[in-house]
């Protein structure tokens, strides 16, 4: 198979149950990959070591600030680039649609992907649209702790081939995650933090998601018109049990960010940005030309 010239990012942090594959399935047709690792402490970069995958270390921040470190400090040499989570992997028909739409004299500065979500083995009828290709040097990330967005400078497009995103292996896994986003997501709300970009009703898909969010709170009964909107409108009890558990646990998540909210309001204790479990820098990692071209502080 003919490389395309994409380079691949993906930001990890103990991520061994999905990074073999995630490196299996882009490795063949993409021309670089690069790993920006959070010191994991299982095999994470054993892996990557083994896959002869580039790979450098930081300890975690925040989702924007490491991203756009990713993107301006990296040596990426292709002229495209893409954001690729270890959880996410990409279909051979989007491959192809990728190839033509960058080899197209028309090409735009980055595209919209279609992303189906996976939750409990199974595949729901979930389907949001992500940014994850843009031309190398035309992007920079939202400044936000957690659900962080590529902003593009230029004209945008959209692909009709999907990511699949296989999310977290269990539940524990999951509810583990979700609880430290929710905390992220109410530190930056009473903090006053921007959101990733200007909210817009009849704007784009990120400025209407902006809106939505911006005005949530706003709205009566939102849990369960939220609930109502997963159920019917995004087609989830089309995938019975699991679609239900899935909306029902979307809905738990919304009305513990607002909890954690309110309790920070209440109380005036704002904790630090919860990171997950990691370790120290890896030798093998620190004594690599590439982490002392990218990361000279760590050293």
């Amino acid at each position: 198979m003919n490389k395309l010239p994409v380079t691949i990012i993906m930001l990890t942090l103990n991520e061994e149950h999905h990074l073999q594959d995630a490196i299996g399935n882009v490795k063949p047709w993409t021309e670089e990959i690069f790993i920006v690792d959070s010191c994991s402490t299982d095999k994470t970069v054993d892996i990557a070591l083994e896959h002869e995958v580039k790979i450098v270390q930081r300890p975690f921040t925040n989702f924007g600030d490491q991203w756009n470190f990713a993107i301006e400090r990296l040596p990426i040499k292709t002229p495209w680039t893409m954001k690729l989570d270890p959880d996410e992997r990409i279909t051979p028909e989007l491959v192809e649609e990728m190839r033509r739409a960058i080899q197209s004299k028309n090409a735009c500065d980055g595209y919209w992907i279609p992303r189906r979500l996976w939750f409990m083995g199974n595949p729901l009828h979930i389907k949001q649209d992500v940014l994850r290709l843009w031309k190398t040097g035309k992007c920079r990330f939202s400044d936000v702790i957690v659900n962080e967005h590529p902003l593009i400078n230029g004209k945008i497009g959209k692909l009709k081939g999907i990511i699949e995103h296989f999310d977290s292996i269990n539940l524990h896994h999951w509810m583990d995650k979700q609880n430290r986003f929710t905390t992220m997501e109410a530190i930056m709300k009473v903090r006053g933090h921007k959101l990733a970009t200007e909210p817009k009703l009849l704007g784009n898909t990120l400025e209407r998601r902006m809106f939505f969010k911006k005005y949530f709170d706003y709205i009566p009964l939102r849990l369960q018109l939220l609930w109502l909107y997963l159920i019917i409108f995004e087609s989830v009890w089309r995938d019975g049990d699991v679609g239900r558990a899935w909306a029902h646990l979307r809905v738990e998540i919304m009305r513990m960010k607002e909890f954690k909210y309110k309790e920070m309001k209440r109380t005036g204790r704002i904790p630090e940005v919860p990171r997950a479990p990691h370790g120290d820098f890896d030798p093998r990692i620190l004594s690599s030309p590439l982490q002392k071209l990218v990361n000279p502080k760590s050293l």
